[in-house]
């Protein structure tokens, strides 16, 4: 697949989330109970949820991920159990979209990452993922679409 790449300026947005490290085959259950539970505390405070679910990823090592997982909220939240306030950072930010399969999304991340240095920068923070289709309603997942947000910086 040929991913193609576009920069954005992104705007800080505040956001609810859970937290969880975990092994790569355990990533995939726990979103849908975070997105669920983050979903529900958002709309309980009035506070969103805004938009599709995303996830930010950072490697510990080669089988296990920090995992931040929720929406973006319309306002600052204070958190709840599980679910923490966070924020989306400002600044510019390489983006394709990768249609297929979740587990063969690195390659997205391998153009990003091409385009990038390419371009005279380096990743600055750790990439997202926002899921803009819903696997419930869409089990082809060849028709799964997901948009790769990473951030960076000119060297």
């Amino acid at each position: 697949m040929t991913y193609e790449v576009h920069t954005t300026d992104l705007d800080e947005l505040d956001t609810a989330v859970e937290y969880a490290t975990l092994p790569v085959d355990e990533i995939g259950p726990w979103l849908g109970q975070a997105f669920a539970d983050v979903a529900a505390y958002l709309e309980r405070k009035g506070a969103g949820p805004v938009g599709m679910p995303f996830a930010r990823y950072h490697r510990v090592d080669d089988a296990t991920f920090d995992v931040e997982a929720g929406f973006t909220a319309t306002t600052p939240v204070g958190g709840e159990g599980e679910v923490e306030p966070s924020d989306l950072p400002k600044g510019p930010a390489a983006v394709t979209l990768h249609v297929g399969p979740y587990d063969t999304v690195a390659a997205a991340y391998g153009a990003l990452d091409a385009w990038i240095h390419d371009h005279g920068g380096e990743p600055a923070g750790d990439p997202w993922e926002v899921y803009l289709t819903d696997p419930m309603t869409e089990p082809d997942s060849a028709q799964w679409r997901t948009e790769i947000v990473m951030p960076y910086r000119v060297s």
